[in-house]
Parts: structure tokens; C-alpha cells; sequence
């Protein structure tokens, strides 16, 4: 059995094979441990994830609820400046960054692990240049933001605060690469006690710097600074000092085959940015229909609900990223594709939970938000949209995921501009302008494209020849590591 796999019971070894693959489900019982062995390992590295990227948006909303009590100004140029100029520039940089999650992954699945200190010393040199290329944005926030129709006050004082908070920018180039590094080998308990205790010290620092040095939003910007270098810093010394397995030390080898490595980073972004500006741009739209002020607030307080749910998908999709490149790289063709159907099947349930928890609360939930009875109302006909998307969105990630996991960057791109752009977003701008259906129609049309998204998605996942995957991981780690990684799978999976 493979040194990779981890010690298993006698019910859990009698599914494998001779290789550490699965065998065969002849039959609804071995179906069922299959199930329960892929659900434990999902959610030991799901569970950690999530925590830590609820303590990376406590770290956020803290901050603006610290600047809030400044002054109403001051809360909409921080949240401006977050939501639009950091929202951009964090998913782009996360999405650069996922490529070293499918290398990682299938690396350190393949034994390759001396790999994983390497890939990760390309992906600081390329996101730490992708940090320079993106620096206008943050130089230039402030027309950007006037471009988009803010108001020239607001706009300037966010712009203000973006200039102060480039150091936290550039944080990122360390954060996310040392994130997959941990991820790729499940040590994510790590992650998330850094990002815990991390937030912990970002509350009292911004107490001390806004309130004891009476900093006001320069202090909020120091301490957003030092909070995100506390967590790259944390995580590269934890990455030397404690993984000497992946990591032996600086290599001239990070800069050998770099443009391939460029390549899978760019494709990586621009599929998550794709995603991330589909929904935002659903806001944008909105905002240019009539009576945009209620249109705008019932439309966010569901976007809200949705993000808060998203939260678990996006570490169930790292999860399964990781699984996925794992077992491609150990050569285990079933064990991929069996992983892949389980947290498929469990995310369905999950989204169809939280749909019936929507329709359920659907005129109470806004009155966290509002008191006005009118914008109640509005949430409360949006509901059932909210509750379609919740259960789109419980799939379409896993599968991103997955995508990550196998080095399909690029053709889920393609997929997402075709169901984004081509068809969902023109669907919903004649539905919300030409049929006049508002906020409704464009919601239901943007809607559509996601559906037609993750249908396709599916499909993908359904003519998916693991074996193919396999052999298509050895190739890649032999172009980009320098080694053949020999694979022997005659059997079908089946």
C-alpha cells in the first residue's frame, strides 16, 4: 500500500485494492464505507479551512466595524475601498495562486514532495510580480472609483486608504502560495490557528492604534497591514522550520519552466475572476434600475446570506482540490472519482438545506438588516431566487474544485465565459430592462447562465476518463519537476 495513504481499519482496507486504490463498489454496503471513508477525509480538511476563511472575513469586518464608529464617511470609503479595489485584487491573486494547489496537490500524491518547496518559490516570484502588475489599481483607486460613478468624497478618502494599505497587497504573494503548500499535504489545522490568533491581535490592535494613538483610519490601515504580514510571516516560518519534507531551502530550480507555471496561474485566475465579477456585475446592473435603492439593499442582504453559505463551499472546494490532486498523483484513478461523487452528493444536500431555510424564513430574514417594511417585502419576493442560487452554488464550487485539483483551469474558463457572459449575463439584461421584470429578471437570468454553468459542468465530471487524468498528472509533473513519475494503470476505472 502506498506510504501516502493514511493507517486505515480493517473495514476501511478491505475497499482498497493492492495499489491503495479503491476496488470496485460491487454492492450497496461497500458503496455506503466508501461514502463514510470519503466524508471523514473531506471534512478533516474542509473543517480547518473554512474556520480560517471565517476568521480572514472576521479580520474584514472587524475593520469596518472599528472605522464605522469614525464616522459614516469614513465606514463607506473603507468598505468601498474593500469591497471593490481588495475584492479584485484578492481573487485575482487567489486564483494565481491555485495553480500551485493542482501542482502541489499531484506532487505530493505522486512522493514527489521535494517538489512542493519548489512550486512554491515559482508561485512567490510570480504572484509577487503579479502584486507589481496590479499596483496601479491601488495607485489609481481613486479615479478608478470616480469612474464608477462614486461619489468624488467618498472616492478620495477610499482611494486614501488603498494607498496605505498596499503593503497588506502585497502580503498575499507569501499568504496564499504557503496556504496551498500546507493544503496540498492536509496540514490545515495550522492555517486555521494562525488565522484565528491573527484575528484575535487584529481587534486589539485596532483598538490601540485607533483609539489609544487616535490614529483613525491610518490606524486601521497599519493595523490591516500588520495583521496580513503577521500571517504570511507565521505561516513561511512554519513552512521552513516544520516541513522539511517539502521544503529544503531557496532553489535556482524555482525559476526552470516558468512560464508553464504562468500559464496554469493565469488560466486559474481568470477562472475565478470570471466568477467573482458574474455576481458582481449583477449589482452593478441593478443599481441603474428603477427605485435602484431598494432594488440595490433587498439584492445585497441576499447576496449576504448567499456569501455567509458560500463560505462553506469555498473550503469544501479547496478540499476537494486537494483530494483530487492527491489521489491523481498517487495514481488512483477510482479514489478520485469516487471522492469527487461524495462531496458532489453532499453538497447537493447541503444546498438543499439551506433552500429550505431560505423559503422557510423568507419574510423574517431581513429584519436583521432593515426595519423598513418595504425593503422586507422586496427580500422576501427575491426569496425564491435566493434559494435556486443557494443550491447552484453548492455544486458549481465543488466542481471548480475539482477543476483546480485536476489542472482544468482553462477549459472551465472557457465554460464560464460562454454561461456568464455569452448567455446568462445578455439573458438577464433583456429580462431586467427590455421585459422590464427588474431586479427579478436579471437575477433569473444571470441565474440561467449559472445553471447552464454547472450543467456543463457535470457533463465534464460525467465523460471524465480518470485513467487519462492520471497519466495526464504524471506528464505535467515530469515537465515541471524534471522527473518521470511512472504510473501503471491497466485496469479500467470503473
Amino acid at each position: 500500500m502506498d506510504t501516502n495513504v493514511p493507517l486505515l481499519s480493517g473495514a476501511e482496507a478491505a475497499l482498497l485494492a493492492e495499489d491503495g486504490d479503491y476496488a470496485p463498489m460491487k454492492d450497496f454496503k461497500a458503496a455506503k464505507r466508501v461514502f463514510l471513508m470519503e466524508t471523514r477525509r473531506m471534512w478533516e480538511i474542509a473543517a480547518p479551512i473554512i474556520f480560517n476563511i471565517l476568521c480572514q472575513f472576521g479580520v474584514n469586518s472587524v475593520t469596518s466595524i472599528f472605522v464605522g464608529h469614525l464616522g459614516d464617511v469614513e465606514l463607506s470609503a473603507v468598505s468601498l475601498s474593500l469591497s471593490v479595489i481588495g475584492t479584485f485584487s484578492f481573487g485575482f491573486m487567489l486564483g494565481m495562486g491555485s495553480a500551485l494547489e493542482t501542482l502541489c496537490g499531484q506532487a505530493f500524491g505522486a512522493g514527489q514532495v521535494h517538489l512542493l518547496g519548489v512550486y512554491t518559490q515559482r508561485s512567490w516570484i510570480i504572484l509577487w510580480m503579479t502584486c507589481i502588475c496590479l499596483l496601479p489599481i491601488y495607485i489609481f483607486a481613486a479615479p478608478i472609483l470616480k469612474l464608477l460613478g462614486q461619489q468624488s468624497d467618498i472616492a478620495d478618502l477610499a482611494g486614501n486608504f488603498t494607498l496605505l494599505v498596499i503593503p497588506q497587497f502585497f502580503s498575499l504573494a507569501f499568504i496564499f502560495p504557503t496556504q496551498k503548500f500546507l493544503q496540498a499535504q492536509s496540514k490545515v489545522n495550522v492555517i486555521a490557528w494562525i488565522g484565528f490568533v491573527a484575528l484575535i491581535l487584529h481587534i486589539g490592535l485596532l483598538w490601540l492604534l485607533i483609539y489609544v494613538f487616535g490614529w483613525g483610519l491610518t490606524g486601521a490601515a497599519v493595523a490591516f497591514n500588520v495583521t496580513s504580514w503577521e500571517i504570511a510571516v507565521a505561516q513561511v516560518i512554519y513552512v521552513i522550520g516544520w516541513c522539511k519534507e517539502g521544503w529544503h531551502g531557496l532553489s535556482w530550480l524555482a525559476f526552470k519552466d516558468i512560464w508553464a507555471f504562468v500559464r496554469l496561474s493565469i488560466a486559474s485566475a481568470v477562472m475565478l475572476c470570471l466568477e467573482v465579477w458574474y455576481m458582481m456585475s449583477l449589482i452593478v446592473l441593478t443599481g441603474h434600475l428603477d427605485n435602484a435603492v431598494i432594488a440595490v439593499d433587498s439584492l445585497s442582504i441576499c447576496m449576504n446570506y448567499n456569501g455567509w453559505e458560500g463560505m462553506i463551499f469555498i473550503g469544501i472546494n479547496a478540499a476537494i482540490s486537494v483530494r483530487v490532486s492527491n489521489e491523481l498523483g498517487l495514481g488512483h484513478p477510482r479514489a478520485a472519482k469516487y471522492s469527487v461523487y461524495v462531496t458532489v452528493l453532499q453538497s447537493l444536500l447541503i444546498g438543499l438545506f439551506f433552500m429550505v431555510v431560505v423559503l422557510v424564513m423568507r419574510d423574517y430574514f431581513a429584519i436583521l438588516f432593515t426595519s423598513s417594511e418595504s425593503l422586507q417585502h422586496a427580500v422576501a419576493r427575491l426569496a425564491y431566487l435566493l434559494a435556486i442560487t443557494v443550491v447552484l452554488n453548492s455544486v458549481q464550487p465543488v466542481i471548480s474544485g475539482v477543476a483546480v485539483g485536476g489542472g482544468w483551469q482553462a477549459l472551465v474558463a472557457y465554460i464560464n465565459v460562454g454561461s456568464y457572459y455569452i448567455f446568462g449575463l445578455p439573458l438577464g439584461f433583456y429580462l431586467g430592462y427590455a421585459a422590464n421584470l427588474g431586479v427579478k429578471g436579471l437575477w433569473g437570468g444571470m441565474i440561467c447562465g449559472t445553471a447552464l454553468q454547472t450543467l456543463l459542468l457535470l457533463f465534464v465530471l460525467y465523460k471524465t476518463n480518470w485513467n487519462k487524468e492520471v497519466e495526464q498528472t504524471s506528464e505535467r509533473m515530469r515537465k515541471l519537476g524534471g522527473q518521470d513519475i511512472k504510473v501503471d494503470k491497466t485496469e479500467a476505472c470503473t
